[in-house]
């Protein structure tokens, strides 16, 4: 679909040391992002990465017969990551009777304030499916809570503590799970979400390149952080807008902290196929972030949907099925 002009006329973006600075607001697909790539941000993950690959994952699995069916088997799972943070889950697959594996292995990953997915209906059609709940989702919580609003800006100046360090690996260690269970085939992973879902698609595809066969995410998070923080006032990019108000000088601190966390930034590492799902209205991650991030897919076959007046849901409407179809095409399910 054709890009269209964005949501509103005009926008406040953040810059350098200043406030804010108003000026016109382009078609989304036209937009010249802000955020930079720090010349040791490769360093920077890979250590991260190196350090959380040799912390055993120490998995478990408790079935949940209550959630189970006679089609479709539900697990409580856990397994262990940076900071000493053992994280949850939850692991639906398809009982053999109902169709036998291997299986695609499918994770599920969460928006900002919504809980981790129990996704049966995932592994009703096929998949080996994780509802991933990173450190500070319900029963990943007792080490790390920061709260909804909170974790967007906790230790926001420091890179080295910054919330989403230890929350990105904690989805990356999902698709460990992933391939330490025999039934799921390895070389049919993919992952899957919208809004902070779409962005942890983005980064667990880039952290773990090589092992995840496509992505899907829509609406996606945590791209652009300055950038959408001033394009919208809307939550949770809020919780940016308000720390700025409070703490105007440290404004340049959260800009190269941010830029260590930044999709755009990872995107780079992406070589699976992706596809991305944009609302041409979304006041909440703005579409111009989007686009931003497609054009740095660089290593990565991309398709993308843009929906005219839609918001965030991106156009789910019509998208639901397109990307069960992306990601049937890519991971194979399993048939009855």
């Amino acid at each position: 679909m054709r890009a269209r002009r964005a949501w509103g006329s005009t926008r406040n973006v953040a810059e350098g040391q200043g406030m804010t600075a108003t000026i016109a607001r382009r078609p989304a697909d036209q937009h010249v992002t802000s955020v930079r790539r720090p010349d040791d941000f490769d360093d920077f993950w890979r250590q991260i990465v190196a350090e959380a690959d040799v912390i055993p994952l120490n998995p478990s699995m408790e079935p949940v017969p209550l959630r189970s069916t006679e089609d479709v088997e539900t697990f409580e799972i856990q397994y262990d990551s940076l900071d000493g943070v053992r994280v949850s889950g939850w692991y639906c697959r398809p009982r053999d009777t109902y169709i036998e594996g291997p299986y695609p292995g499918l994770l599920v990953l969460p928006g900002y304030v919504s809980e981790p997915t129990l996704p049966k209906h995932w592994a009703k059609k096929g998949y080996a499916a994780i509802g991933v709940a990173p450190r500070g989702k319900l029963r990943s919580n007792r080490q790390y809570n920061p709260g909804y609003p909170g974790l967007l800006v906790d230790n926001i100046i420091d890179r080295n503590t910054y919330a989403y360090r230890g929350f990105y690996i904690d989805a990356m260690r999902a698709v460990d799970f992933a391939l330490s269970r025999p039934e799921i085939d390895p070389s049919r992973i993919g992952c899957q979400g919208g809004s902070q879902g779409g962005a942890l698609t983005i980064t667990t595809a880039a952290l773990r390149a090589g092992k995840i066969a496509c992505g899907a995410a829509g609406a996606p998070y945590l791209c652009g952080y300055m950038d959408s923080a001033g394009f919208t006032h809307s939550w949770p990019y809020e919780e940016m807008n308000e720390y700025q108000r409070l703490y105007p000088e440290r404004i340049g601190e959260m800009r190269e902290t941010l830029n260590y966390f930044d999709g755009i930034n990872f995107a780079p590492w992406i070589t699976c196929p992706m596809h991305i799902s944009i609302g041409l209205n979304d006041d909440v991650c703005p579409p111009e972030t989007a686009y931003d991030v497609i054009r740095a897919m660089t290593n990565a076959e991309v398709t993308h949907n843009a929906y005219e007046r839609c918001g965030h849901e991106a156009g789910g409407y019509w998208e639901g099925a397109k990307i069960a179809d992306f990601l049937a095409k890519h991971l194979r399910p399993a048939r009855p």
